[in-house]
């Protein structure tokens, strides 16, 4: 089997009205119109002799353009190799930008896209879903936690948990950290969610790097986040703030998790080496790809670190393939069921409608994942058309 061309498409759903930024995010009020003026995505196609094609996607929160261009410029690497050769494959596009300081950022993006998409392929030639390749199903049931409650009226927060628990979970995430010099008041909001939620729910917080320039509150607000028993703690600090992840976890008892902003396992290793976190969060659509993100969350688990996949704002193609890793997993903890938007006035038919992902049954806070050749998902044509960027 040979590739015969490899496809970029970039995909853009501008927002009808201006947003606020969702999450914590510095200088939101400049920023946001940047950030968040779109929902994005960039799907990569890989096609071969065979006539079996695959899938994958970039992680995409800038500019879909510019990773489409990075796929498109290495298709030459690509062309008339045996896409089942996944290690040499991701081996030799890292081995473009290596020693050129790309190691982070739009190229191991682009290259996540592709190496998702040969995964595909080698499934769909073999007749056996991803989670098979990558090892088998060790977990048959996924547990599952609903994303992301966000700091509004407790009114309409009252209602999305009660929602949620409708719908059938056990677990929920917080958004956290807008307002940092107003944490106490946050807390005050937590306060009232888990009074709502009550005990059997599970609850976790997320600051989305929202104490990146004062470890000391990120501290004060862990020790709040603990007393209500909260079961972990994400991203308080800025993505690269090893030094601050070690400190928190040292002095903290709540769980400390991070890893959806970092790109490789060169990276993860130093956070694992310093003892920093407690539980590993990268996505596969950012870190690399299926190949990367898997000895990411293997070699977390030499370190008793916990895997729970990120998952956010991408389309349902990257988060199919965080469910086949989550199948995959040995120390697969939880998986983050994103159940939100980032603009509560218009859904992201990137994400809803782009693709379904392969759910065999969703019940109890649980999951179970179809057992279907290669990745298991169909992409919408008539969603690409209307959204494609020229």
């Amino acid at each position: 089997m040979k590739i015969t061309d490899v496809e970029a498409i970039a995909l853009a759903v501008p927002m009808e009205k201006r947003i606020a930024a969702p999450i914590s995010i510095p200088r939101a009020d400049e920023v946001a119109g940047v950030v968040f003026r779109e929902y994005r995505s960039v799907l990569v196609r890989i096609h071969t002799d065979d006539g079996i094609s695959g899938v994958g996607e970039c992680m995409t929160r800038l500019s879909g353009t510019a990773l489409r261009d990075i796929v498109h410029y290495v298709k030459p690497l690509l062309t008339g190799k045996d896409p089942r050769d996944v290690e040499y494959l991701w081996d030799l596009l890292w081995s473009v930008m290596i020693n050129r300081g790309h190691h982070k950022g739009f190229y191991p993006e682009a290259m996540a896209g592709i190496d998702t998409a040969l995964w595909d392929i080698w499934g769909k030639s073999t007749g056996l879903p991803v989670w098979r390749l990558l090892g088998g199903k060790t977990n048959p049931k996924i547990w599952c936690y609903a994303s992301s409650l966000r700091l509004r009226d407790i009114a309409v927060l009252r209602d999305e948990i009660d929602q949620h628990k409708d719908n059938g979970f056990d677990a929920m995430k917080i958004k956290i950290g807008k307002d940092p010099m107003n944490w106490r008041q946050e807390i005050k909001t937590v306060e009232r969610i888990r009074a709502h939620a009550g005990d059997g729910i599970t609850l976790m917080a997320d600051a989305n790097c929202g104490y990146a320039h004062d470890v000391k509150t990120a501290l004060q607000v862990g020790r709040a986040l603990e007393a209500l028993d909260l079961f972990w703690y994400e991203e308080p600090l800025a993505p690269d703030d090893i030094d601050g992840y070690a400190y928190l976890k040292a002095n903290l008892g709540i769980r400390i998790a991070t890893g959806e902003a970092d790109f490789n396992r060169f990276s993860f290793a130093r956070f694992f080496k310093r003892d920093a976190i407690d539980i590993v969060q990268h996505d596969a659509a950012r870190a690399g790809g299926i190949t990367e993100a898997r000895k990411i969350a293997d070699m977390a688990s030499a370190f008793h670190v916990r895997y729970a996949p990120h998952t956010g704002s991408s389309s349902n193609v990257i988060n199919t393939v965080s469910l086949h890793l989550a199948t995959y997993a040995p120390n697969f903890l939880i998986y983050e069921y994103m159940q939100s938007d980032w603009n509560r006035e218009q859904h992201n038919p990137l994400h809803w409608d782009l693709c379904e992902m392969p759910i065999k049954s969703f019940k109890d806070s649980r999951l179970e994942i179809e057992d279907r050749p290669g990745l298991g998902i169909e992409l919408n044509e008539d969603v690409i058309r209307k959204y494609r960027l020229p």
